[in-house]
């Protein structure tokens, strides 16, 4: 399990593999100078509940990875991503689709 770490102060537990897409996403946006809402729910060993942090150009934000490898890319799942992020709601983890029958990973001309 990474961690999500805003502001120094919040922080979540993500799995790596949900945390390397997430990752992708806001720092697309940021990149943009796109502000957003990122919400999670809490584990229940913490009292349950939703947090929401706005995300901005100048957040600090820190992922933190269990592992030392980075996971393949799965396309569909940062579009996903990528369409919370831009909704009203703001960016929340969904579950991660299949991947395009295709094969292409995020990166990878498709000619290879």
């Amino acid at each position: 399990m990474g961690r999500f770490i805003y502001e120094g102060t919040t922080r979540i537990e993500v799995e790596d593999r949900a945390l390397s897409h997430l990752q992708l996403v806001i720092t697309a946006k940021l990149r943009r100078g796109e502000a957003f809402n990122f919400s999670w729910r809490e584990d229940q060993s913490i009292g349950g509940g939703r947090t929401t942090v706005w995300l901005h150009p100048g957040s600090s934000l820190v992922y933190r990875f269990l592992g030392s490898r980075q996971p393949s890319i799965n396309r569909r799942w940062i579009e996903a991503l990528a369409f919370t992020a831009n909704a009203p709601t703001g960016l929340y983890l969904v579950a991660e689709p299949p991947e395009s029958s295709s094969g292409v990973k995020l990166g990878v001309p498709a000619d290879l």
